[in-house]
């Protein structure tokens, strides 16, 4: 062999070599990727040719298949659509998967490692492969009444069980129909689809968990736990003038209400919401220690990864002014209502946070259960007797205070209001936290309530009016 021969050779040894390198990385290392492909029509293909398992909240299916004479064997189909579309999402054949259907995709088309040996076992007994029911933590009653209570209101509504982290109801309004996204008519599909998009009032956002917005008084509750695991107590005097002069500013901070003196004790402060108490209390305890507290709470963490929720904000490096106002909640300070939800969630619960989630449990197409959610400690941003502080505290709101609209005769509730300037052009937006206690004196549930377009004059907006009696209502679901 001469040696330009040789040299061909060599040269297409090396080209077969890469080439069957990068067959075998790509089979062994990216099947999973190219297999979930949202371009991948083959295997959309064979998951729309299967019986997908159901998204269960109790016993009821609130995502179910059933059999299609189109083109495709079965159909998607979502009965309560528009209650529960943040949760399940959609599966749809072009546009994709969101929520629910998203996460746990693999499981309920039964194509998940955890499902090899029940596809093994169909395999031998010529059964139809059919995927895994996905199980949701979700209270149906509170889960309706969230979302009756938002009616035709822009805003959200998180309910969180203290004890676990269980999330017992989560909506946003305005929703969407997930069947007509689902549609077998993909030309139809397709147009709401890009309809919903283009919405102005954005019907498919998730306000609950992917949306963040200035809290407001709902924050002071992050405040007041870093004052107290700072060495304050519920008793320490705090200066509450009419008017703040902001460090370094010729701006007034002042107050909604008439704060009861000149200086009041923190109780005091959270009981009728005073602004320039707060953002002293923030002065004092500095930057870095309010960025601490929130940070434990879950500020600038990623929660519930079966929705996709996104981070809520505390701002870095802010100036003595700004960090006042971050005391009352404002500024760049932004959160979901998810993550205010976890804040009074930690407060109920002697100040321990579990990660919040939504699935209780995977069970395979007969019955037995692939996976089970164990409930899982995140945090502790209080200690015990500051957490059972705080939370007395917030009854009193409730009681005495600027929550009444929350009572609930025969029960303890805790919670805080919060009304939240955006921009000179619109409301503001209205909050409520709150907390309930069953009869054994058990935290049992804990929710915030959002309202982004109250639908009421701009001097109507307040979290004891417009956000309360929605609290109230999914607490009532609950107990």
């Amino acid at each position: 062999m001469n040696k330009p021969i040789r040299r061909v050779a060599i040269l297409a040894i090396i080209m077969f070599a890469l080439l069957l390198g990068n067959q075998t990385y790509t089979i062994v290392m990216r099947q999973d990727s190219l297999n979930n492909h949202p371009t991948n029509r083959r295997t959309r293909d064979e998951e729309f040719a299967q019986d997908r398992g159901p998204i269960m909240v109790g016993q009821t299916e609130i995502a179910q298949t059933v059999p299609s004479e189109d083109q495709f064997k079965f159909q998607r189909t979502y009965p309560d659509g528009r209650l529960y579309a943040q949760i399940t999402g959609y599966y749809s054949y072009d546009q994709g998967r969101a929520g629910l259907e998203s996460s746990y995709n693999r499981e309920m088309a039964g194509t998940a490692d955890s499902q090899f040996m029940n596809r093994f076992l169909d395999s031998l007994t010529g059964q139809v492969p059919t995927g895994a029911s996905v199980e949701t933590t979700i209270n149906a009653a509170a889960q309706r009444a969230a979302y009756s209570g938002l009616g035709n209101r822009k805003g959200a509504v998180v309910a969180i069980d203290p004890r676990t982290g269980a999330i017992l109801a989560l909506a946003s309004t305005p929703s969407y129909d997930p069947n007509q996204i689902a549609n077998h008519d993909l030309s139809a599909a397709r147009e709401t689809y890009v309809a919903l998009n283009e919405d102005p009032d954005r019907p498919m956002a998730n306000r609950a968990a992917r949306e963040i917005y200035p809290p407001g008084s709902v924050f002071k509750l992050v405040t007041a736990a870093a004052a107290l695991e700072n060495g304050m107590t519920t008793e320490t005097l705090i200066d509450s003038p009419a008017k703040l002069r902001l460090p370094q500013t010729n701006t007034d901070l002042g107050n909604q209400l008439d704060c009861g003196g000149e200086r009041i004790t923190i109780e005091q402060a959270l009981k009728v919401s005073c602004n320039t108490a707060f953002a002293n209390i923030a002065l004092t305890l500095g930057d870095d220690v309010m960025r601490a507290e929130a940070e434990k709470f879950g500020f600038g963490s990623r929660p519930l990864p079966e929705l996709n929720a996104v981070a809520s904000r505390y701002p870095d490096n802010p100036d003595r002014p700004s960090t006042a106002m971050t005391g009352i909640g404002q500024h760049d300070v932004a959160t979901t209502p998810l993550q205010m939800a976890m804040v009074t969630a930690a407060i109920a619960n002697e100040g321990q946070l579990f990660e919040p989630h939504l699935v209780a449990r995977i069970r395979s197409a007969n019955l037995n259960v692939i996976s089970t959610t164990r409930p899982t400690v995140q945090s502790q941003p209080l200690q015990r007797h500051n957490a059972k502080a705080l939370a007395d505290m917030m009854v009193t709101v409730v009681n005495e205070g600027t929550g009444s609209n929350a009572r609930i005769s025969g029960h303890t509730v805790g919670g805080k209001t919060g009304t939240a300037q955006s921009a000179p052009d619109r409301p503001p937006y209205a909050w409520f936290t709150s907390y309930a206690l069953d009869d054994s004196g058990e935290p049992v549930v804990a929710v915030a309530v959002f309202v982004e377009d109250a639908n009421v004059e701009r001097s109507e907006v307040g979290g004891n009016r417009v956000a309360a009696p929605i609290a109230k209502a999914v607490m009532e679901a609950v107990l």
